[in-house]
């Protein structure tokens, strides 16, 4: 059973509906001469208020969740009553200012059909509806087609977002670190990325302190970082390092998802003697971005896993934009264009531009490419 405080969530749904009317609103003409109609300004400010308030909704869901209730997918990753609730809140908001985009999501309804599903579904029902204002409330329906947005193919022509309404779900359920992922795909390309992180400390530095920050690319823009509490930007870019050996790894929490033994040999040939960082979900792209580490390597672990564009579309853009560079193990770029997965790309790296080749050159010659 899931008890939420209210008070709490029903401020956060008037922000989250009032900014959205703001944002619905026709467009002042003079902000016309000051931005063009390709500058993504408005998919930039959608972005941002739904992944933010899908941010703030996740937190409070935890600060009062009495029961972690989970389930198994086939591909044996947890999924939570919250991850259904964030995806159902930024499909709805998606809706709301791009009616004809369609969304490509981690989750679908079906966990929460039947009378299977019944006493899930009623769950997220319960919460999505109580993040809800009196008169913006969802029916049962609407709320499993808001899910069910999220189905969309993918592929190389139009525009498409791609949500992961909860990266990490693992770090969420014990504290840790999880990212609100959201990114807009055009013809292919990644244009826009946020990422929320609830639990990563405003500064780095202060491991202690704030904790909140979200992180924001657009293509050709540059990358921002600001508090969830201030809206507030400041630029982000990598660490101004002139040698791998004074890098330090970033990597996943989960041996599972990247190969921890190949990286420790990577490290040798690179120089690297500081301990890497380990943390879950795209929070790892947010902080080498912002400088706090300097190499992100998501190594196979599997011949036949595939990655999906929702788990490194918004990081992509990102790191792109804050100065790094980032490929799969063979030097190819990440192709957001084949569908649901990247399909034609094996593992990740990701790292400062002027050190990636030498990066990839140390990679290849671990895994013997």
């Amino acid at each position: 059973m899931i008890l939420l405080r209210s008070r709490n969530v029903k401020y956060l749904s008037n922000r989250m509906i009032n900014t959205c009317k703001l944002l619905s609103k026709p467009t002042p003409l003079f902000f016309h001469s000051i931005h063009t109609m390709s500058d993504y300004s408005k998919e930039r400010r959608v972005a941002i208020e739904a992944v933010l308030s899908a941010s703030k909704v996740c937190q409070s869901v935890f600060q009062h969740l009495v029961a972690k209730e989970t389930l198994t997918k086939d591909d044996k990753s947890p999924v939570t009553v919250a991850d259904f609730s964030a995806q159902a809140i930024v499909n709805t908001c998606l809706k709301q200012h791009f009616p004809q985009d369609p969304i490509v999501g981690e989750e679908d309804s079906k966990d929460l059909q039947g009378e299977e599903g019944k006493v899930l579904r009623e769950k997220v029902v319960s919460l999505t509806n109580g993040v809800l204002s009196e008169t913006e409330k969802l029916s049962e329906q609407q709320i499993l087609d808001a899910i069910d947005r999220g189905n969309y193919a993918g592929g190389p022509k139009g525009r498409h977002w791609a949500l992961d309404p909860i990266d990490g779900t693992k770090g969420f359920l014990r504290g840790g670190q999880y990212a609100v992922c959201l990114a807009l795909i055009v013809d292919g390309i990644v244009q826009v990325g946020v990422v929320g992180c609830p639990n990563l400390p405003v500064n780095y530095k202060e491991p202690e302190g704030e904790r909140g920050a979200l992180f924001i690319a657009v293509r050709g823009q540059g990358a921002y970082q600001r508090k969830f509490s201030d809206e507030k930007e400041s630029r982000i870019e990598f660490a101004d390092i002139s040698s791998t050996a004074e890098s330090t790894f970033c990597e996943s929490v989960e041996a599972g998802h990247s190969s921890h033994g190949d990286a420790v040999e990577i490290a040798k040939l690179l120089g690297i003697t500081r301990e890497p960082v380990r943390m879950d979900s795209q929070a790892k792209y947010c902080s080498i971005s912002r400088g706090d580490a300097d190499i992100y390597l998501r190594l196979p672990t599997s011949k036949t896993y595939v990655e999906k564009i929702w788990d490194h579309a918004s990081g992509n853009v990102l790191v792109t934009e804050a100065g790094g560079k980032v490929t799969d193990i063979h030097g190819q770029p990440l192709d957001f264009s084949v569908g649901r997965t990247l399909e034609k790309n094996k593992g990740v790296i990701a790292s400062k531009a002027s050190i990636h080749d030498q990066v990839l050159k140390a990679v290849q010659q671990v895994l013997n490419i």
